[in-house]
């Protein structure tokens, strides 16, 4: 089985930062691009990061660049999203999905998804 796990989200004031975690089974992270993506209420899901596989070079969507951090622990198989200056626009569900290039941010590229978890920054 293939698993992908988001953790991490909760409830955090503008202006404060918090860290996404996706722990991934039966699948070795380093072997896929790996995405981050949120979809808030009412909303199409929107693709925030990639980290791609063939060279690692970091993709942000232009809401977030020079806030959020895709950082990486081979050990544990875990890809992380620090946010910083978060704003009450980034409250959303966010996802972790794999996916074999950070060729295009359509979800439907990604063949594998975590459970999401809510962030929720308050004004």
């Amino acid at each position: 089985d293939v698993q992908l796990q988001a953790f991490g989200g909760g409830l955090v004031q503008a202006g404060g930062s918090l860290r996404l975690s996706c722990a991934a089974s039966g699948l070795t992270f380093d072997d896929y691009a790996i995405g981050w993506f949120r979809q808030a209420p009412g909303q199409e899901r929107e693709g925030v990061s990639c980290r791609s596989r063939l060279d690692g070079s970091l993709y942000y969507t232009d809401s977030v660049r020079g806030r959020f951090t895709v950082s990486s622990d081979n050990a544990k198989n875990t890809v992380y999203l620090q946010m910083n200056s978060l704003k009450p626009e980034d409250t959303a569900v966010y996802y972790c999905a794999a996916a074999l290039s950070c060729r295009s941010w359509d979800p439907l590229s990604y063949d594998y998804w975590g459970q999401g978890t809510l962030v929720t920054v308050s004004s």
